[in-house]
């Protein structure tokens, strides 16, 4: 594949990219646009970008909102109850078929890596299997990594502790939890301690549901952090949501971001979902109930964004469309200044990458997998200003997905 007038990010230029045998061979500035020729690919000035990665969904609830009662309260904790009475009705095939189509949503926006959390408290672990062998399946196509989620617990539901493990010994690839809805304070520190001896244990990464919730004192994220950093195991650590530190007094915070900076963890936020979820009990003022990712940002803490769910128990939206998700994000964070525009790409792309442990084959450089997405656009700005059209997803040197620019039919009102 030979590609002609693409641009980079962060940069005005225009570049000529080869690929060979999957790989990207050359990456050229051009002087000038060229003219296209039969076999090449002109990107007409379009945005070359690396693939958007999804780093926190659920694929094994997605498409099951009122299955078989909705969330009337919008709470995270009707949602768990709504997903425990939808579990009973679970087959591989219906697994598979609710899979597929959100998969189809993903790609064709332009996801090609995804991070799912699977459900492990349900004694035949269905869920987990059907995705691990999906996983396998779908190699060629997407990549998935599985995390053993135990959503009811892993110390507070019946042989929680047995189920993750066994999830783990079945192929799981990160070790899950949810601390802050064990039945004490005690029982959720004891969850982490569990959980970060299993991934040290069976190598693997961790990915924590920490702290979503207002509530101020649910201080968990301190636990799996100060566990990272004394494990050495910070980078291989995702805390997810962290809602709770949206309502931390500075105080505390400031004492808490000495630790995080040095454990090195990555965080994820899910602003759609959090800003949905959480300040229900509030009146008013309400709180946005997304942590604080401009701080983390600055202090120089991964953080990416996640769309979380796809029409299920705790969301009843979703698309598969990242850059609503990023563009919802950042208005809620007010991260709304030009610096912020400029690199607002970075959230869907190489800082999920890091909190994947992807990065060393992620990216659009040389003798790199040849995986990219054309964008509707020319650079980070004008992409989410305009909720870009994701044009082509490539994946190794294939062709995964091609759409035509939207066209205009009826005029506009008025010359110009």
């Amino acid at each position: 594949m030979d590609i002609i007038n693409a641009r980079l990010r962060q940069n005005p230029s225009l570049y000529r990219i080869r690929i060979d045998n999957g790989l990207f061979s050359s990456i050229e500035r051009q002087n000038g646009t060229l003219k296209g020729s039969d076999g090449q690919l002109d990107a007409n000035g379009k945005l070359l970008c690396a693939p958007f990665i999804e780093p926190h969904i659920h694929l094994d609830a997605a498409l099951t909102a009122g299955e078989p009662e909705w969330n009337h309260s919008g709470t995270l904790f009707e949602g768990i109850e709504r997903w425990s009475q939808r579990k009973p009705m679970l087959s591989a095939a219906d697994i598979r078929s609710r899979v597929f189509k959100t998969l189809n949503l993903l790609i064709n926006n332009g996801v090609q890596h995804i991070r799912t959390h699977v459900d492990t408290t349900d004694p035949s672990l269905l869920g987990l299997h059907t995705l691990c062998a999906l996983r396998d399946e779908l190699e060629d196509r997407i990549d998935i990594q599985v995390v053993a989620f135990p959503q009811e617990g892993i110390l507070s539901y019946p042989d929680g502790a047995k189920l993750l493990e066994s999830a783990i010994e079945a192929g799981a690839d990160v070790v899950g939890g949810i601390p802050h809805f064990e039945y004490t304070r005690e029982l959720g520190e004891a969850s982490v301690k569990t959980l970060i001896q299993l991934a040290l244990k069976y190598d693997k990464l961790v990915d924590v549901h920490c702290d979503e919730t207002d509530d101020p004192g649910s201080r968990f994220l301190e636990v799996l952090a100060a566990e990272a950093l004394f494990n050495d195991m910070g980078s291989r650590v995702t805390a997810s949501h962290t809602t709770a530190m949206h309502s931390y007094d500075n105080a505390y915070c400031s004492k808490l971001f000495r630790l995080l900076g040095r454990s090195g963890i990555n965080f994820v936020s899910c602003p759609t979902e959090s800003i949905h979820l959480q300040g229900r009990f509030d009146t008013f003022p309400k709180r946005r109930g997304v942590t604080r990712v401009k701080e983390l940002h600055a202090a120089g803490i991964n953080v990416s964004f996640g769309e979380d769910s796809i029409f299920d128990p705790w969301y009843s939206l979703g698309n598969g469309r990242l850059l609503r998700t990023l563009d919802f994000g950042l208005h809620i964070c007010q991260m709304m200044g030009y610096e912020d525009f400029s690199h607002a790409l970075d959230f869907i792309t190489d800082n999920s990458a890091r909190t994947l442990g992807i990065q060393d084959s992620y990216g659009i450089e040389v003798g790199k997998p040849a995986s990219f997405i054309l964008l509707d656009g020319e650079d980070d700005y004008s992409v989410l200003r305009m909720q870009s059209e994701v044009l082509m997803s490539v994946r190794k040197g294939k062709v995964l997905m091609q759409k035509e620019p939207a066209k205009v039919i009826t005029p506009a009102l008025f010359d110009i």
